[in-house]
């Protein structure tokens, strides 16, 4: 029983840890996708838990079932032909990309408020990904459960202590009458819960295929959405009673979190970091398992492959990516969502 309940915990804090990433640790995501349109977000966010184990369900069934090793082969299963070779395309450049950004990411952070050179962030990260990376899968979950309570617990201590110190304002009819800025909600949280499923794809398939034990990564999963709900939830919250602040920076937890002394912000900038390396990892190791069974690429050169490839791609804006490349990205997720739904369905009578 306690190897099971451990098992479900690993398969939840690596689910968290492939969504959440830079963007959600900072706010930036939830800033975009959900405050934009005031209480409204919040039916957006739940929704976007349904979507979340409603389509893991059928990923993991459809990996244990036909035995897919990789992203790429789910694609090439639900979507079979010219459709699902753009999928796979656009699925492999965005993590790509992503890594890439997350590497700039991490270089900026450092320069900012310590004042090194930026190459020594990426540096950092690239090495540190680079030894988690090549101990594979275990790498993986090992590095998400230490990453994710320690975010969970700083949010929560940040949101404890707001809510204390400014008690006043948390009231139902305060956050009613929180100005909004955009009205399609529905839209943006399919985006939003669309591209993070397909980005969770190439975590969830190898995982399936490794572990086999279909319950306890279903409930792994119901675990992580759930999980992941909560911290978006309060994130939102935290968001929307420092209206129309947030607007103003790259990073709106910081902002959020400056008030309560310099010791918390560190220790914010530190899961932030670690956020990073999480999704860092999360990216590099997706396209890897998928080169290492589409091309037979060692696994071991793949994942160099791709962080070189990264490199480059670092000079781009960490904003950037958010603002016009998750959209896009969500686009294509969407269309992916429905076919797999209608494939599962199909065979499934």
């Amino acid at each position: 029983m306690k190897k099971k309940l451990s098992l479900v915990f690993q398969i939840a804090a690596v689910f968290i840890g492939t969504i959440v990433g830079a963007g959600l640790a900072s706010g930036q995501e939830i800033k975009q996708f959900f405050t934009s349109y005031g209480c409204k977000s919040f039916i957006g966010i739940v929704f976007c838990c349904f979507i979340y184990i409603f389509i893991g369900n059928i990923v993991i069934n459809l990996s244990i079932k036909y035995k897919l090793n990789s992203y790429n082969e789910l694609i090439t299963l639900v979507s079979p032909g010219f459709l699902g070779r753009v999928t796979d395309l656009i699925t492999g450049f965005f993590l790509v990309s992503g890594a890439g950004i997350i590497l700039a990411g991490s270089g900026a952070l450092l320069h900012q408020y310590f004042g090194v050179s930026k190459w020594v962030g990426i540096g950092i990260m690239s090495l540190i990904s680079l030894f988690t990376l090549l101990k594979n899968t275990k790498g993986l979950i090992e590095i998400n459960s230490f990453i994710v309570p320690s975010l969970t617990a700083i949010i929560i201590t940040i949101f404890i202590l707001y809510i204390i110190f400014n008690k006043d304002i948390v009231t139902a009819t305060y956050i009613k009458n929180i100005p909004f800025y955009k009205t399609n909600w529905f839209i943006s949280c399919i985006l939003y819960g669309g591209f993070n499923i397909l980005c969770c794809t190439g975590v969830l398939v190898p995982l399936s295929n490794e572990i086999k034990r279909k319950n306890s990564l279903l409930i792994g999963v119901i675990v992580g959405a759930l999980g992941l709900t909560i911290l978006s939830v309060i994130i939102n919250l935290l968001l929307l009673l420092n209206t129309p602040y947030i607007y103003q920076y790259e990073i709106p937890l910081l902002y959020i979190a400056n008030r309560f002394g310099k010791p918390l912000q560190l220790l914010l900038l530190c899961v932030i970091w670690c956020e990073m390396f999480s999704t860092e990892v999360s990216d590099i190791y997706s396209v890897a398992k998928t080169l290492e069974h589409a091309v037979k690429l060692p696994y071991k050169t793949s994942v160099l492959l791709i962080l070189l490839v990264a490199l480059p791609i670092s000079q781009i804006g960490f904003v950037r990516l958010i603002t016009i490349l998750y959209p896009a990205f969500g686009v294509v997720s969407f269309i992916f969502m429905l076919q797999c739904v209608i494939f599962y369905y199909r065979k499934k009578r």
